[in-house]
């Protein structure tokens, strides 16, 4: 198989995973069509050799977060809280609006030059987490330091304002 069948095959799997995320009755299966809609998205990484994105998309968003999402959902009781059903003048204008962008990004689409890839500056190895650690202690340290310690002053913040007062008794 050529790479844009693979690309192809993937698309048409995301776009309708992702339907289906929109779609199911069942909040449960939602988050299970949003996590295969993630590998979905992690097998496009691969295509364009990105591998380290799509390490980090499996494991932080069809890992972590999605699990959360699991577990929140699972933790409702759906049962009492099912909303009404929607008016049908509630659902014409969901149509509505949604015919309305699918006829807007049609008409984009179709207006749009995609310019064709130059083979000569192809690099193999621009994905691969050797390059991208190279580059992020090399050029973008400074930054990236800076962001680690904003991340640990929020963290210590965090625990600040979380954490109770000694002589606070109400739970």
């Amino acid at each position: 198989m050529e790479v844009s069948n693979y690309w192809y095959f993937l698309s048409g799997l995301t776009l309708l995973s992702a339907l289906m995320v929109v779609l199911s009755k069942n909040p449960i299966h939602s988050v299970l069509y949003l996590v295969f809609t993630f590998f979905c998205i992690s097998g496009h990484y691969v295509l364009l050799n990105a591998q380290f994105l799509m390490a980090v998309n499996i494991i932080v968003y069809a890992g972590a977060i999605m699990v959360l999402f699991l577990f929140v959902i699972m933790m409702f009781d759906l049962k009492k809280n099912i909303p009404d059903s929607k008016t049908n003048l509630t659902k014409l204008a969901g149509t509505v609006v949604a015919g309305s962008v699918l006829v807007i990004l049609v008409a984009a689409f179709r207006t749009i030059q995609y310019p064709t890839p130059d083979e000569s500056t192809f690099n193999p190895n621009n994905g691969m987490v050797e390059n991208l650690g190279k580059v992020l202690y090399s050029e973008y340290l400074l930054p990236f330091e800076l962001v680690t310690v904003l991340f640990f002053v929020a963290m210590v913040g965090s625990v600040m304002l979380g954490k109770r007062e000694v002589g606070d008794r109400n739970f």
